[in-house]
C-alpha cells in the first residue's frame, strides 16, 4: 500500500479510502465486516463514512455497522476514522446544518454508534450559507479541545467557501480545515476551476468521492446484461456519453486494464489528490479497485485520456478569460 500525508498535515493515509455507504443499504453487515478486514490486511487505513449514510433518518446505520466492527477489538487504533456533519439527522428544526448545536449533538450521537472516543476527521457534509463562520468554528474549536475531533475536513464547498472557510479560521489561530471530499472524476472534472487552486492554496487534501462517475466509467459497455445498464437514468448517461465511453474503453482495453483501474489510476496521477474514495458492494469489487495502485500512466496516455474526457480547460480565470 502507498500512503501520503493528509493535505498539510502530518497524518498519513493510504492512497486510496474505503468508502462505506452501501454498507447497509447495500451489503449486509457480515459482509462490510469482510471488506473492512480486508481493507486492513491491504494496509488500507482510511475509513470514511458519514452520520446520513443509511438514509433511514436518524438511524445512522453505517455508523453503527462500523462501531460494530471496531467493538470487535484491536482495530481503532489502525484506521483514521472520518465521518460527516450537516444533514438531516431527525423532524427537529435543529436536527440538520452547522448550527453549534447540531454540530455538538450529531458529533456526541456518531461517537456512540461507532462506539469510539474520538474521530479522526470530522467532515462538514456540505457548506451552511444561514450559519456564521464564527459560530461553526467555535464549536469545532470546543470539539478540538474536549479531544473528540482531531482533524476538521470539508465536503462538497465551492472555492471561495474554502477560502472563507480558511480566512475565518485563520483570525481565531484555528487550523481550520485540512481537506476537501469532492465529486471528481474523468467526467466530471469542474473542480478544476475553483476548489483544486483553493486546495492547494490552503493546504488541503483532496479526497475524491464517485471516482468512477456511478459506473459510466468502470466498464459499462461491457455490462450489457447488469441492473445498472437497465436503469433508466443509466440508460439516459450512457446515451448522452456514448461516443466518449465507448473510446475510453477501447482505450483501456488496449492497455489491458479494466475501466475503472484506469479511472482510479488517473486521480492517483494528480498530486494534489489524496486517496480516491472506493465505494464497494462486494469483496470483488474492493479488492479489483487494488490494482489501480500499480497502473502508471504516462503522458501519452493521460493526453488521450484529456481528449477524451476534456477538462474546464484548466483553474479560473485562464480557462474562460483568455
Amino acid at each position: 500500500m502507498q500512503y501520503t500525508n493528509l493535505g498539510r498535515t502530518g497524518l498519513r493515509v493510504s492512497r486510496l479510502c474505503l468508502g462505506t455507504m452501501n454498507f447497509g443499504p447495500h451489503t449486509s453487515e457480515k459482509d462490510s465486516f469482510r471488506i473492512m478486514d480486508q481493507a486492513l490486511e491491504e494496509g488500507i487505513n482510511f475509513f470514511d463514512t458519514a452520520d446520513v449514510y443509511g438514509w433511514e433518518i436518524g438511524e445512522g446505520t453505517t455508523e453503527q455497522i462500523i462501531g460494530r466492527w471496531l467493538a470487535q477489538g484491536a482495530r481503532r487504533d489502525k484506521i483514521v476514522l472520518a465521518t460527516k456533519v450537516y444533514g438531516k439527522m431527525g423532524e427537529g428544526e435543529n436536527d440538520r446544518g452547522l448550527s453549534a448545536y447540531h454540530i455538538k449533538k450529531a458529533c456526541e450521537d456518531s461517537l456512540k454508534r461507532l462506539q469510539t472516543d474520538h474521530i479522526d476527521l470530522y467532515q462538514m457534509h456540505h457548506v451552511d450559507r444561514s450559519t456564521p463562520w464564527e459560530e461553526i468554528w467555535q464549536a469545532m474549536e470546543q470539539l478540538v479541545r474536549e479531544g473528540k475531533v482531531l482533524y476538521v475536513g470539508s465536503s462538497n464547498f465551492a472555492g471561495i467557501d474554502i477560502v472563507q472557510a480558511q480566512y475565518e479560521a485563520q483570525s481565531r489561530h484555528f487550523m481550520g480545515l485540512v481537506s476537501e471530499q469532492s465529486l471528481y472524476n474523468l467526467n466530471a472534472r469542474m473542480i478544476e476551476l475553483e476548489v483544486i487552486p483553493a486546495c492547494q492554496r490552503h493546504g488541503l487534501g483532496l479526497i475524491p468521492w464517485s471516482p468512477l462517475g456511478s459506473g459510466l466509467l468502470g466498464g459499462i459497455l461491457q455490462k450489457s446484461d447488469s441492473v445498472r445498464r437497465k436503469e433508466k437514468t443509466i440508460q439516459k448517461i450512457v446515451e448522452k456519453y456514448y461516443s466518449q465511453i465507448e473510446q475510453y474503453e477501447n482505450l483501456c482495453a488496449e492497455m489491458r486494464e479494466k475501466p475503472a483501474n484506469v479511472a482510479l489510476a488517473w486521480l492517483l496521477a494528480n498530486p494534489v489528490i489524496t486517496a480516491p474514495i472506493l465505494g464497494p458492494r462486494t469483496m470483488e469489487q474492493f479488492t479489483g479497485s487494488l490494482r489501480a495502485l500499480d497502473i502508471s500512466l504516462d503522458e501519452e496516455t493521460l493526453t488521450k485520456l484529456d481528449e477524451i474526457w476534456p477538462g474546464p480547460g484548466g483553474q479560473a480565470p485562464e480557462a474562460y478569460a483568455w
